[in-house]
C-alpha cells in the first residue's frame, strides 16, 4: 500500500482524507494527545484493518471520536455522569466509557457491551470527523506495544505502507493519551490516567476512583480501555524506572552498564547530572509527559541498550506519566 503524507493546513487534502474514511480506508491524524490511526468506527472491515495495521490484539477496545455530545448519544447511552464529564472536559483529552447502542459493532469494543467515546479539541481531528461524517475509531498510530507517536515522523517509521494517508500536524501538545473514565457504575472510575487527573474528576464527583491497574502489573486482565495491557509503550531498549532518591542507584547502574560495554541513556530531571552516553531532561510532570514517547524512540535511534528513568514527581500529572513509564519498563522498578 502506498501511503500519502499531507499537512494539516491542506484543506483539499483533509477533504480527501475524509473520503478515505468514508470508503473504509485508514488515515493517521494528529490530536491534542497523540497521533491516531483512524477508520470508520461503524464499519467492521475497516475496524479489522486497524488491528491488522497495528498488529493489535482484537480484544483491546477502540475509542470512537466524534464532535458533539448529541452525536455521542447516537452510539452510547449517555447517563448524567457521562454528560457532566463531557460538558466539563470536552472538547478535550478525555474519553468516556458508556453502555453501547446496537449500532456500534463488537469489533470496535473488544467484544464488550460498552463503548469508549471521545470529543477531541484538535482542529485537524475535528475537521476530519466533519469531512468524513463518521465516528472515527482511532487507537494510537503505532505498532502495538511500541511508544505512542507524538510526531508524524514516528508514524511514518511505524506505519508507512500500512495506511492510506498520514496527516502531519506537527508535535502533539500533551504527549500522552486521553484520560479514560468508566461511567457505567454508581461512581466514575478512571481506567487510564491522562491530563484530566483524579483530583480534576473528584471536583465533580468526590467519590470518583482510579483502577488499581494504573500502577500494578495486571497481566491477563480483560481490558475495558486501551492502554491497560501489561507491557505497553515499550522501546527496543530495556527500560528501568528508579523511584525515590534515584541519583546513587542510577549512577551505580550506569557504571555496571558501561563496564559491560553497553550504551546507557538517562531520562531525568533538569537538575540531575549523570555520565550517560545520552540524556534528555525534563522540567516537571507535564514536560515529562510531552517528551516521554519521543524520548524513548530517540534513544532507540541513538543505539541505547538500556534506558534509565527517574520517576516523575508525586503529583497528579506525574501519576499519569508513571502509568506509561511503568508499562514501558515492564514494571522493572528499582
Amino acid at each position: 500500500m502506498e501511503t500519502k503524507v499531507i499537512f494539516s493546513n491542506d484543506s483539499a487534502g483533509l477533504k480527501a482524507a475524509g473520503e478515505i474514511i468514508k470508503n473504509g480506508g485508514l488515515v493517521v491524524f494528529p490530536t491534542e494527545t497523540v497521533y491516531g490511526i483512524g477508520a470508520d468506527g461503524l464499519n467492521e472491515i475497516a475496524i479489522k484493518n486497524i488491528y491488522i495495521a497495528k498488529g493489535r490484539p482484537s480484544d483491546n477496545p477502540l475509542i470512537l471520536h466524534t464532535n458533539s455530545i448529541e452525536k455521542a448519544e447516537k452510539i452510547g447511552y449517555i447517563n448524567s455522569i457521562a454528560k457532566k464529564i463531557f460538558e466539563t472536559f470536552s472538547p478535550g483529552p478525555v474519553t468516556v466509557v458508556v453502555k453501547k447502542k446496537d449500532i456500534v459493532p463488537l469489533a470496535a469494543t473488544g467484544g464488550l457491551d460498552t463503548v469508549a467515546i471521545r470529543i477531541p479539541s484538535s482542529e485537524t481531528a475535528r475537521a476530519l470527523i466533519e469531512y468524513s461524517g463518521a465516528y472515527i475509531a482511532a487507537p494510537s498510530a503505532n505498532i502495538s506495544g511500541r511508544p505512542s507517536p507524538t510526531t508524524a515522523a514516528h508514524v511514518i517509521e511505524d506505519l508507512s505502507g500500512r495506511v492510506d494517508m498520514i496527516i502531519d500536524g506537527g508535535d502533539a501538545d500533551i504527549g500522552i493519551e486521553s484520560t479514560v473514565i468508566d461511567t457505567t457504575g454508581e461512581n466514575p472510575v478512571i481506567l487510564r490516567p491522562g491530563k484530566i487527573t483524579l483530583p480534576d474528576l473528584q471536583k465533580l464527583f468526590p467519590d470518583a476512583t482510579a483502577e488499581k491497574h494504573m500502577k500494578e502489573n495486571t497481566e491477563g486482565y480483560k481490558p475495558k480501555s486501551p492502554g491497560m495491557k501489561y507491557k505497553h509503550y515499550a522501546p527496543k531498549a530495556k527500560v528501568i524506572v528508579f523511584e525515590g532518591d534515584a541519583e546513587l542507584k542510577i549512577k551505580a547502574e550506569l557504571e555496571t552498564i558501561q563496564k559491560n560495554g553497553k550504551k546507557a541513556a538517562v531520562f531525568c530531571r533538569a537538575s540531575s547530572k549523570y555520565s550517560a552516553d545520552f540524556a534528555v531532561k525534563w522540567q516537571d510532570s507535564a514536560d515529562m509527559a510531552r517528551l516521554l514517547f519521543s524520548t524513548l524512540r530517540e534513544f532507540d535511534k541513538m543505539g541505547a541498550d538500556v534506558i534509565l528513568c527517574e520517576a516523575p514527581d508525586n503529583d497528579a500529572m506525574g501519576e499519569s506519566v508513571r502509568n506509561r513509564l511503568y508499562k514501558s519498563a515492564g514494571y522493572d522498578i528499582r
